[in-house]
């Protein structure tokens, strides 16, 4: 399997610094990042690493349930995921952590019924590359199948 690659070019301090993250592998684009537009509510354009994150996870976990859902017997006709990351601060250690991840799929399915679907949306929580990076954070899944 390939090995992925992104840049950060960053210039200044934290509080007025910004960089530009550069989706390298992919050439798809350059993005924005400073602190300040991190933690605030508003991102005004700019991108974060919570968002990064919630990217990469929402699309993991998309790949890994489609894949599940047709080792368990059905069709996936469409999965819409979505991933809340959190950032807040590290009590512990210091500075900031994520404290939590809420992935949330509305599921199109053929051939399962919500039991099963149930079970694949939970496997995949569990076993999808960026979950399994992530143990650290709390993930929390919240699974909803359509007829």
């Amino acid at each position: 399997m390939p090995t992925r690659t992104a840049r950060t070019a960053w210039n200044g301090t934290l509080e007025q610094g910004s960089g530009q993250v550069e989706l390298t592998s992919s050439g798809v684009g350059t993005y924005t990042v400073s602190f300040p537009k991190r933690a605030a509510d508003d991102a005004d354009g700019t991108t974060s690493p919570e968002e990064l994150v919630a990217a990469a996870h929402s699309s993991c976990f998309a790949m890994q349930l489609s894949a599940l859902i047709a080792a368990a017997g059905g069709t996936p006709q469409s999965l819409e995921v979505k991933a809340d990351v959190s950032l807040g601060p590290d009590k512990e250690a210091g500075g900031f952590k994520l404290t939590g991840i809420k992935l949330t799929v509305v599921g199109e399915v053929e051939g399962l019924d919500e039991a099963g679907f149930q079970k694949a949306a939970a496997d995949a929580k569990a076993g999808c590359p960026i979950s399994k990076a992530l143990t650290g954070v709390d993930i929390t899944l919240d699974a909803k199948l359509e007829s």
